[in-house]
C-alpha cells in the first residue's frame, strides 16, 4: 500500500511540474517581440484574400527576365544564399520566403502547391514583374509546376532542381496512403508544439507543422498532367544519390516533358547549398539559350522523345526507399502492426515485391513493431491486468507455473492461431510469467512468423507487380486484394501443416472435380432451363404439377409422408408399419411413440423423420429409449415413427401414361452404405480421411461420428459409416439397371397401382437380399416421391455429367407428356403463387425443425 502511495504522489508531482512549465511556455510565448527582419530581406504585402505578407530577398541583376527562386519544405530563402552569390550580377534574382516558412507570413488557411503559386503571382504582381525563369527545389517543384499551369504565358523557362513531381515517386507513390502517413505527421507535430514546454528561441518554432501542413494539403497527382502539357523549356538537375527525391523521378519528367534537358550530378539532394557551383554553370547557360530562342520547346522536340513521352508509365517498377521514406516507411510498419500484424506484414511483403524495400528492412520494421506490441501486452497483464488484482495469491502462481510449463508451446501457438495471441500474451504478463523466458518464447515465434508472412506475401505480390493492369491500381487496392489472397493462402499453408488439414483439403479438391458433391445451384440451372422451355413448349410451365393427381401439386415439395403412404389401398405386407406423432408437448409425444411401439411390439432400432422431410433431412434410426427422447424433444412438428427394415435399399423410379394398362421401371439405384475398415492402429477419423470416397464428405461423417472419432477400431474390424440411404447424407448411389427384370416390372407396378392418382415418382425400397430385387419378392416400401424425386442412379460415379443430363431431360420430359395427359382429362396444374407458398411452407417448418 505504501509503494502504491508514493507511486500515485511521484505521477502527482510530475503533472504539476509538466503543467506549471507548459502554462509557462505559453506566458512567454504570448510576450515575445516580433522576430526582426534579416538583413538583406524586404518585405511586400499582397493584396487580396487571405492578407499575406511575404519577405523575400531581391537581388538586383541587369538581364533581361528575372529568376524566381522557390525553396523546398521546410526551408526558407536561406537555402540559396550560396547558390544566389554565385549567380549575382547577370540577372534579376527574387528569392521568397514562401508563406507558411521563414519571415512570411504564417497564418495560412491553405498550404498547398496551388495555394503557393497563387501567392506567387501575386507577389510579382506586387513587384511589377511580368515574365520570369522558374528555379524550383525540392517540394519548389510542385508549386513552380502549379505556377506554369495557371499563367503558362508568364513563364519563360522552368528548372527542376531535386525537385518532386509526379506523386507515384513521393513516399510509397499513392495518394491515399501518403496523405493518411501526413496526416498522422502532422497531428503528431501539432501535438508536439502545443503540449511540449519550450523557452527562448524554441518558442519562436513551429515544430515543423508547417512543413507537415504543405504536404498535407497538396496532392501532387495532377502534377503528371502538368509535365505532360507544359510546353516551354524546361532543365531537369537531379543528384545521382538524392534520399529524398529519387533520381528515378527526373528520369520519368524528363520523359514526360519531351523537349526537357536532364544532367545528372554524382551528389545529393542538398547539392544546391552544399555544391552550387555544379548547378550555376548549366543554369546560367540555360536561361541564355531560353531568351536568345535557341532552347528546345515541345514543339521542336525530337519525335522518338514525344512518342516516348505519350506512352503510359510502366507501373511494375519503382525506384528504392530512401532514407527519409524508409524511416517512414519502417516506422508505419511497425506501428501498422499494432493494428494488424498480418496487413503489416502484407504490405510489407507488397513493398519487397515492388522493388520499394528489401526483404530484411521489411522483416526487421515488421518485427520490431511485433515485439514491440508483444511486449506491452505482457505488460499492460504484468502491471495493469485488471484480473490480477481480483485473483488470489496461490491461485495467481499456480497458473504462471502452468504456463511456465507449457510456455514454449502456448507461445508458438499463439502466434500462428488467429486470435490468441492477446489473451494469451496479457494472460502470461498478469500470471508473473517470467520475463526472460517469455522474451525468449514469443522471440522465437516471432522470428519464425514475420519472415515467413513477408516472404509469402512478396513471393505472391511478384507476378501481381509485374502485371501492369495490377501495378496501375492505387497502393490501397493492391494491399486488399493481396490481403485476401495472403489470407487465403495463409489458411492454407496452416492447414497443409498437419495430416487432418492435408486430407480435408483433398477431400474439397475432391469434392469441387466430382459433380456428384456439387451444391444443387451449381448443378440444378440447365435442368431448370430445360424445365422452363419444356413448359413454354407444352404452354404450362407448371404443368408438371399434374403427373400425380392424388397428391398435392404431384409431389413438389414439403407434401406429408403419412399422407402419401396413406394411400396405398391394399399394403399387403409393402409398408412397414407407422405412425404420425402430432402432439407439440414433449411428453405427449414421448408417451404416443411407446403405446405405437408397445402395440405393434416393435422394438429397438426405429426410424423417426420429419412428416413433411426433403433429402434426407431430419431422418435417424434410433437404438435407445434415450435416444428416441432427444429427437423427439428436438422438435415440435409432425414426426413419423417407422418400423425399421434391415436388408439392402434401393430407389426404383416408375412411370406410368394414363390410360396405359401397365407402368415401367425408369431407373434403379442401388444404396450403398459406406463402410471403413480398421487396422488396429489408425483412429476412426484417420480411416475416414484416408478413404479415397469418404474424405470427401469427411466433415459430414465426423460430425455425425463425433463421439467415436477418436477411437480406434480393431484389425479387419468393419464400421459402417452412416445409415440413412440419401446421397447427400452421406449413402453411395450406383446404378442398379441390371436388376430390371419383368417380373420385378410386375411387382412394382402392382404396388403402383393400389395407390390411386399415382403415375410418376421413386419408391425407395429395401430387400432383405439383393438377390430378391430381381424376383420382385419380400418389397417393402420405406418412402414414395412424388414429382420432384430424381433417378438417382445418376450419381454413380461412373457416369458423367452430360450422362446425368441426359437421364433427367428424359425423366422431366415423361413427366411434362404425363401432365399433358392428365390436363386433357381435367387435371388442373397448381399455380405458380401456390408454388411459392408451399417453398415458403417447407422453408418455415425446416427452419422450426433444425431449431
Amino acid at each position: 500500500m505504501k509503494r502504491r502511495t508514493a507511486w500515485k504522489w511521484a505521477g502527482i508531482s510530475i503533472a504539476v511540474v509538466y503543467l506549471a512549465a507548459l502554462g509557462a511556455s505559453y506566458a512567454e510565448r504570448a510576450h515575445l517581440p516580433p522576430e526582426p527582419l534579416e538583413p538583406g530581406k524586404r518585405t511586400v504585402a499582397l493584396a487580396g484574400s487571405p492578407a499575406v505578407t511575404v519577405a523575400y530577398r531581391d537581388v538586383a541583376g541587369a538581364g533581361a527576365i528575372p529568376v524566381v527562386l522557390i525553396h523546398g519544405s521546410p526551408g526558407d530563402s536561406d537555402v540559396f544564399q550560396r547558390m544566389s552569390a554565385e549567380l549575382a550580377g547577370p540577372r534579376r534574382l527574387i528569392i521568397p520566403d514562401l508563406p507558411g516558412f521563414g519571415q512570411s507570413t504564417h497564418d495560412l488557411p491553405d498550404y498547398s502547391f496551388r495555394a503557393h503559386a497563387a501567392y506567387m503571382w501575386r507577389m510579382l504582381d506586387a513587384l511589377g514583374v511580368r515574365r520570369v525563369h522558374l528555379v524550383g527545389f525540392s517540394m519548389g517543384g510542385g508549386v513552380v509546376l502549379s505556377m506554369a499551369s495557371t499563367a503558362g504565358d508568364r513563364v519563360a523557362s522552368i528548372t527542376m532542381l531535386s525537385a518532386i513531381g509526379v506523386q507515384t515517386m513521393e513516399m510509397l507513390g499513392d495518394y491515399g496512403v501518403n496523405h493518411a502517413i501526413h496526416g498522422v505527421q502532422l497531428a503528431g507535430l501539432s501535438l508536439l508544439r502545443v503540449a511540449l514546454p519550450r523557452f527562448g528561441e524554441l518558442n519562436r518554432m513551429d515544430m515543423g507543422v508547417a512543413y507537415a501542413r504543405n504536404f498535407y494539403d497538396s496532392d501532387q497527382r495532377p502534377l503528371r498532367g502538368i509535365l505532360k502539357r507544359y510546353a516551354g523549356p524546361m532543365l531537369i538537375l537531379h543528384g545521382e544519390h538524392d534520399p529524398l527525391v529519387p533520381v528515378e523521378a527526373a528520369y520519368e519528367h524528363e520523359r514526360l516533358v519531351p523537349q526537357s534537358e536532364l544532367l545528372v550530378f554524382p551528389g545529393d539532394h542538398f547539392m544546391t547549398f552544399q555544391e552550387p557551383r555544379l548547378l550555376t554553370g548549366p543554369m546560367t547557360d540555360f536561361w541564355g539559350r531560353v531568351e536568345s530562342g535557341k532552347a528546345v520547346v515541345r514543339a521542336n522536340a525530337l519525335p522518338e522523345r514525344i512518342a516516348r513521352a505519350a506512352l503510359p508509365r510502366d507501373m511494375r517498377h519503382h525506384p528504392p526507399a530512401g532514407f527519409v521514406t524508409a524511416a517512414v516507411i519502417f516506422l508505419g510498419l511497425g506501428f501498422g502492426t499494432f493494428i494488424s500484424e498480418d496487413l503489416a506484414c502484407i504490405s510489407a511483403g507488397v513493398m519487397v515485391a515492388e522493388g520499394r524495400i528489401g526483404f530484411l528492412f521489411a522483416c526487421a520494421a515488421c518485427l520490431a513493431g511485433i515485439v514491440t506490441g508483444d511486449l506491452l501486452l505482457f505488460l499492460a497483464g504484468r502491471w495493469i491486468g485488471p484480473l490480477r488484482w481480483l485473483a488470489k495469491s496461490n491461485t495467481v502462481e499456480r497458473a504462471s507455473e502452468w504456463l511456465q510449463r507449457n510456455g514454449a508451446s502456448v507461445i508458438f501457438l499463439s502466434r500462428f492461431t488467429p486470435g490468441t495471441r492477446l489473451p494469451t500474451y496479457v494472460a502470461a504478463g498478469m500470471l508473473r510469467t517470467s520475463l526472460r523466458k517469455f522474451l525468449g518464447y514469443f522471440l522465437l515465434a516471432a522470428v519464425a512468423w514475420t519472415p515467413l508472412i513477408v516472404g509469402l506475401s512478396a513471393g505472391i505480390g511478384l507476378p501481381f507487380a509485374n502485371n501492369r493492369t495490377f501495378a496501375s491500381l492505387s497502393l490501397t487496392v493492391r494491399l486488399l486484394i493481396g490481403g485476401a489472397v495472403i489470407l487465403v493462402l495463409s489458411r492454407l499453408l496452416i492447414a497443409m501443416a498437419t495430416y487432418r488439414g492435408r486430407r480435408r483439403l483433398v477431400g474439397r479438391l475432391r469434392r469441387t472435380l466430382r459433380w456428384e458433391f456439387w451444391p444443387p445451384y451449381v448443378f440444378y440451372p440447365p435442368v431448370i432451363a430445360y424445365i422452363f422451355y419444356l413448359g413454354l413448349r407444352f404452354r404450362s410451365l407448371t404443368l408438371f404439377t399434374a403427373v400425380n393427381p392424388s397428391m398435392p401439386a404431384s409431389g413438389f415439395i414439403g407434401e406429408s409422408k403419412d399422407q402419401i403412404l396413406g394411400l396405398f389401398q391394399n399394403p399387403n405386407g409393402w409398408l412397414p408399419r407407422h405412425t404420425l406423432i402430432r402432439d407439440r408437448e414433449p411428453q405427449g409425444r414421448a408417451d404416443a411413440a411407446r403405446l405405437f411401439m408397445e402395440r405393434e411390439g416393435l422394438g429397438f432400432p426405429v426410424v423417426l423423420k420429419p412428416d413433411a422431410g426433403q433429402r434426407g433431412s431430419g431422418v435417424a434410426v434410433v437404438r435407445s429409449d434415450v435416444e428416441l427422447r432427444e429427437y423427439l424433444l428436438g422438435s415440435t412438428l409432425p414426426v413419423i415413427l417407422q418400423e425399421y427394415v434391415p436388408g439392402k435399399e434401393f430407389g426404383v423410379f416408375y412411370y406410368r401414361y394414363p390410360g396405359e394398362a401397365a407402368g415401367r421401371i425408369f431407373s434403379i439405384t442401388e444404396k450403398v452404405m459406406p463402410v471403413v475398415t480398421g487396422d488396429g492402429k489408425k483412429t476412426l477419423e484417420q480411416l475416414v480421411l484416408g478413404d479415397g470416397r469418404a474424405v470427401c464428405m469427411s466433415d459430414f461423417y465426423l460430425q455425425k461420428l463425433a463421439a467415436t472419432a477418436q477411437g480406434v477400431p480393431g484389425n479387419g474390424e468393419p464400421v459402417q459409416l452412416v445409415e440413412i440411404g440419401t446421397h447427400c447424407r452421406g449413402a453411395i448411389f450406383l446404378d442398379g439397371g441390371h436388376a430390371i427384370t419383368p417380373q420385378l416390372e410386375r411387382a412394382v407396378d402392382a404396388i403402383a397401382q393400389t395407390v390411386s392418382g399415382f403415375y410418376f415418382g421413386r419408391f425407395d425400397i429395401r430387400v432383405p437380399d439383393a438377390g430378391d430385387l430381381p424376383r420382385g419378392d419380400h418389397l417393402k416400401v420405406l418412402e414414395l416421391n412424388g414429382v420432384t424425386s430424381e433417378a438417382t442412379h445418376i450419381y454413380d460415379p461412373k457416369l458423367s455429367v452430360f450422362d446425368a443430363y441426359r437421364v433427367l431431360f428424359r425423366q422431366w420430359r415423361i413427366a411434362f407428356e404425363i401432365g399433358d395427359r392428365n390436363r386433357a382429362a381435367g387435371v388442373r396444374p397448381a399455380r405458380v403463387s401456390e408454388l411459392v407458398a408451399m417453398l415458403t411452407g417447407y422453408r418455415r417448418r425446416s427452419r422450426e425443425h433444425r431449431a
